[in-house]
Formats: C-alpha cells, structure tokens, sequence
C-alpha cells in the first residue's frame, strides 16, 4: 500500500475527511462480541473499512432499518460438483450473501492436471466472488484407478506459492497419512514448509490413527457425519465445516453438538451444490436458516459463515465489520430468513434483491475442453460373468454417498453371467477409463438405484471423472457410454436403443459452459425422465448419487476402473462373495 493511501483510510477514520461511501441506520453484526451495534454507520474508503461510528461520505446509503452483516465465507465447495464454470458460480451465489469461497479444484485436476488448475485461477477473474484455492492434494485421488493427471510434491512446489492458493486441498488418501507413506510426506512438507493450511477428510477415522491424522498439522474436516466424529476431531484441535449440500445433508445433525463453548471452531460449507438447490433454496443464506430452526442464535451462525472461516483459513483482511477490513457486506432484512437485500463486495455494490450486478467476463475453455481418451470399448466389455451366484453389491443408502458392501444371490446364465432379475433391484454398473487409453472397465453389481428400463452414463464420477453407467441391458448401456463419447461428456439417459434426454458438459466433461439457469432446467428435466421414463427410484437423486458410485475414499464399497474397491479393507474384492 502507498502512503498517500494509507493516509486517506486514517483521515477517514478519524473524521477529517468524508469517507467514499457511508452506509446508515442499519443494525450491524458484532461477531467478535457477539452483539448489534445500533445507531452507528459504516464508512468505506478504497473498499476498505474505515470506521463504524458518526461520519458523513460523498454517497450515503441508507439502509432503512436492515442488518449489516459480514460477507458469507463457504469454507470448502468444488465449483465443479455445481455443474458451472466460476464466473457462473460467481453470478449464483453473491446475490445469496456469499463474497468468498475456498474452493478446491481436485475435480478439474484430476482430469486436465494443472490446465485445469490454471483455468479455473483464469476463470475467477471474471467474476466479483472472490474465489481463493486450495491447490488439489490427490491427483490422483487414490492409486485404486486412473486419472488424467498426476500432481505429485514436486509438480506442486511453484503452484502452491501463488497467493490466491491458500493451502493443500482435503487430504483424501488418509490410510497414506496414517501409514506415513513416502510420496505422502513429501505433499504434506510442501504445505508444512510453506506455512499453508491442509485440509482434511477423513470418514470413521478414530483413536491413534486420528491422533496421526491430525499430527502433521491437518487443520479441518468437513466428512463428519455424527456428533461423535464432530467432538472427535474438535478436542484434536480441527475446524469442523458443517456441510449441507445437494448430495449431502449433514448440517441439522451435526448442530446438536455446536455449543457456545465450542462453535467458533465450526464452519459452514456445502462441498457440492447445483443450482437448482441454489435458485430454489439459496447458499449460506440457506444455511443460516437451518442454524436458527435448529436453536443456534443468529449472531453465532453468522460468525460461523463468517469470522471463523477468516481465522481458520488465514484470511486476515474480513470476516467483521471492523477498521481495515475488506468493506464485504451484506445487507439482511431479518436474522430469521435471512433474506438478502443488498451485497457490497470491496465496497462496491454487487447485488441488490436477488441479482448479479455486473457483466460476466468469460473465459476461454479450449485448454480444458474435451479429454476423452477411450480405447478398445464394446459391448463385450459389460459382460459380467461370476464362478458363484452369491455375489457382493454395492448397497444405495439414500440421502448420501456413504453405500453398504452387501451380498446377494444372483441368477446366472450357462456361460455363467450375471443375468438382471426386476424384481431384485440389483443392476450392473460399469466404470469406463476415459483418460490414458488403458481399455479399462470396472464392473459390479448395485443395489436400490431402483432403475427399471434403459441406461444412464455420466463422465462426472468422482474423483477420476471417468465414465460410470448403469443400466438394465449391455445394448443401451453401451450406446449411453458411445453417445457420451461423442458429445464429449455430460449426461446421457438411453431407453431401448434410443437417447432420450442428454446435456453437454464441454469443460472436461463435468462442467457445462452454459448459465445456472440453463443446467437447471435441464439437470430438472433429465431428473423427470430418469424417474418417469427409466423408473429410477424417487428417493434417489439420480445423477449426482451414480456419480459418487466411484468415489473410492468413501466407504464401504465403490467401484473404480480397475475394479470393485472395498474402501475399509483398503483392497480389491471381487465379485463372488462366496
């Protein structure tokens, strides 16, 4: 900062000059006292804040009674997972309250390596939202399947210096970090060394091998599911971030163990969140809403979407309305519904009642379009043959992406192959390497996906992104991975050998370049035909839920290219089960 500048904040503060901007007769949030400042203005100057207290400004804005609250923080979201680029996320969610996300990127990295890393850096600046990164800890995400790149310590030394990197993204490989392997250390010093947070994520995990976990300095988790986990990881010293997302629900469960004594090491976050639950419910707005239906006060949700945030992830310039601080601010018409009215982001208004106020400046996807390398894929790689008709299956719990390993007994063919009987419920699902040629195809057996006729292929199956289908019959799953091929990812819905509903998704196959509006509309269409037409259960959302069938840090049982993966043992099983 220049002197002159520096000058101008403290005459502004002191009074001697008139500030840029005062906002007036607004009730405004103390989160470090926990209380409301009545009958005081904000002044702003250079997007900064100078004071709270009596001043004039060149432009007042009258705030007619309303909360002034810090600007929203979501500690951990995948923009990917919302199906939009950054400067569409960035039009979603300000007008919500959001100024700020720390996003992390492994989704993209995992299938264009560091063009993605840098497309998605380049993308932000086309948006207000000030998008700050985590640089992805696992690509690949394990070494259970194959990715389209690998970003190993050494490729992560020079990126991670970048000051719109904050840390290592969340630690999926935790049985690395338990068992100290060698490559892991090595990814762990970078950040260590560095003075940059790492994120954590680790399931079930508990005693000693938390304690090991947690040790090298590992500052959060957001996988905690039950108040025991919570209370867990928070007497190890970890931020917890209290997810509610469009896949996961975690947030009612886990505020029963939120206290005062404890939530100022609670964050929220939504980890993944498409934006029909954006337009219909909101992003942190929605959030807070559910902190006070389940009795947190206001002033201590808002410190968990703002104040904590900034202190755990070293973001020392927000997170109040307090001198020197970024002028993000949100105006609340009530600590109720937290209805958002208007949002200044460095001072400058961003939003007012529901809308984006500034142009979208898009950026060039050539360098991520695409990547679709399939090799050597037929019909005949979906035969699933078994030496037993007692088989393992992967078991659907609806309302998450945690599954059970389960076992069924099959009907088999005289060539021995899996042969789909309705009334089970049990269908086969396949994984298709889509990056590095290999001719991959994993395959297993589902259970409770509800899927009556045809097939449904996705090119978004985390964290690999390769292909995943499900289907009743090799014929349409087949034709559902080929017309995905060709459309260069996305979605594709097939019933008796025809496409019936397909979206596009031209950046790397798991982001469309489209509005939030558009992929809504669409995601909402596909979703009625994959329950009308395919007769998919209702209980079951049903692409985002097919879409971590491959996710193989998740337990208990997923499925990968290389095969059926039990995620508590750690090991590959395979299909018979007797």
């Amino acid at each position: 900062m220049e002197k002159h500048l520096l000058k101008k904040r403290i005459d502004a503060a002191a009074g001697r000059i008139p500030a840029d901007i005062v906002i007036e007769n607004c009730k405004i949030i103390d989160v470090y006292n926990s209380s409301i400042i009545e009958g005081k203005s904000i002044a702003i100057v250079d997007g900064c804040i100078a004071g709270v207290g009596d001043y004039k400004g060149r432009h007042t804005i009258d705030a007619k009674g309303r909360y002034a609250a810090p600007g929203f923080i979501d500690g951990h979201i995948h923009i990917e997972s919302s199906f939009v680029t950054p400067e569409e996320i960035g039009r979603l969610l300000i007008p919500h309250g959001t100024t700020t996300i720390i996003a992390d990127p492994h989704e993209i990295v995992n299938v264009c390596g560091m063009d993605g890393m840098n497309y998605m850096l380049e993308a932000s600046k086309g948006t207000e939202l000030d998008i700050r990164y985590m640089l992805p800890s696992c690509v690949p995400a394990t070494p259970y399947e194959n990715a389209g790149a690998v970003l190993d310590a050494e490729r992560m030394r020079e990126p991670i210096k970048d000051t719109r990197i904050l840390g290592l993204g969340e630690f999926m490989n935790y049985p690395g970090v338990v068992e100290a392997n060698d490559d892991v250390l090595d990814k762990l010093l970078i950040a260590i060394n560095g003075g940059k947070i790492i994120d954590g994520h680790s399931p079930f995990l508990a005693g000693n091998e938390l304690n090991a976990y947690a040790v090298c300095g590992i500052r959060t988790d957001h996988e905690c599911t039950t108040i025991e986990e919570m209370l867990d990881r928070l007497s190890r010293g970890l931020y917890i971030l209290l997810r509610e997302g469009s896949a996961c629900h975690n947030l009612r469960t886990l505020l029963k163990a939120v206290t005062p004594a404890n939530s100022r090491r609670c964050l929220l976050c939504s980890d993944d969140r498409q934006p029909e639950t954006i337009l219909s419910l909101g992003h942190l707005d929605n959030h807070l809403r559910i902190c006070v239906e389940e009795g947190i006060s206001p002033i201590t949700a808002i410190q968990m979407a703002s104040l904590n945030a900034a202190e755990c992830y070293g973001l020392r310039d927000r997170g109040a309305i307090a001198p020197g601080l970024r002028a993000d601010i949100v105006l609340l018409d009530n600590l109720n519904d937290f209805k958002v009215h208007q949002v200044f982001i460095k001072g400058e208004e961003a939003a007012r009642e529901g809308k984006y106020l500034h142009e979208i400046k898009r950026c060039d996807i050539s360098p991520v379009q695409g990547r679709f390398n399939v090799k050597d894929f037929s019909i005949e790689k979906l035969r699933l043959k078994s030496r037993s008709k007692y088989v393992h299956v992967i078991d659907l719990i609806p309302g998450g992406i945690v599954t059970a390993k389960g076992t069924a007994e099959i009907t088999l063919s005289g060539e021995g192959e899996f042969v789909r009987q309705p009334e089970q419920d049990i269908v086969k699902i396949a994984v298709v390497e889509r990056h590095n040629g290999t001719g991959n195809v994993g395959l297993g057996l589902l259970r409770g996906y509800g899927i009556k006729s045809g097939a449904v292929a996705l090119s978004i199956a985390h964290d690999s992104h390769n292909i995943i289908a499900v289907g009743t019959n090799d014929e349409d799953m087949a034709l559902a991975v080929e017309n995905l091929i060709k459309q260069g990812g996305g979605i594709i819905l097939v019933k008796n050998g025809k496409v019936i509903n397909s979206m596009a998704m031209a950046v790397g196959g798991i982001m469309s370049d489209q509005t939030g509006e558009w992929v809504s509309e669409k995601l909402t269409q596909i979703h009625k035909d994959a329950h009308k037409q395919l007769g998919i259960s209702r209980e079951i959302e049903p692409v985002m839920t097919l879409g971590f069938m491959s996710l193989v840090v998740i337990p208990e049982i997923k499925l990968s290219d290389k095969g059926l993966f039990d995620v508590t043992r750690q090991a590959f099983i395979p299909i018979e089960a007797l």
